[in-house]
């Protein structure tokens, strides 16, 4: 190794849940620098799946629905002399909620709502329940570490 590793920078929390998790997906949703845009879109989804669903607070809900998304095992491609194996791995707490905020927000930007934070409710509503394509891709991603777990002995 040539250098050191770079060092993991603190993030502030955001201004109205005071949440380090909702300032990393605030980050991963922003565009072109436009943070301010981003807060807002996050803060009125969020109202909008309080009112969905009156139970819980839209807060907690998001929590719910990022945790159903995140995985715990994934499948890393590995060449072994001349063939390619999927070897599944376990997932770094960090990696798990950059993984499950990168799903949410791909899936939800594919969704059919009016405005993007229709969307972003849409698809929080839908992981909170365990449904959605969001959640589906959490599936799919454990199932293909299961089914290539008897290639886990070739693990680095």
């Amino acid at each position: 190794m040539r250098k050191a590793r770079a060092k993991k920078r603190v993030q502030t929390p955001d201004p109205r849940f005071n949440d380090v998790l909702v300032s990393r997906f605030i980050n991963c949703m922003m565009h072109s620098g436009n943070k301010s845009r981003s807060r807002k879109i996050f803060y009125d989804a969020i109202d909008i799946v309080a009112t969905k669903i009156q139970e819980e607070e839209g807060i907690e809900t998001f929590r719910k629905a990022l945790n159903n998304i995140m995985p715990t095992v994934e499948v890393k491609a590995r060449r072994v002399g001349g063939a390619t194996f999927q070897i599944p791995t376990e997932v770094k707490p960090e990696r798990r909620v950059a993984l499950g905020t990168k799903w949410m927000l791909t899936y939800c930007r594919k969704r059919n709502e009016k405005s993007m934070a229709e969307k972003l409710a849409g698809e929080i509503v839908a992981a909170a329940k365990g449904e959605g394509a969001s959640v589906k891709k959490r599936e799919d991603t454990h199932k293909m570490a299961d089914a290539n777990k008897a290639f886990s002995h070739f693990r680095a």
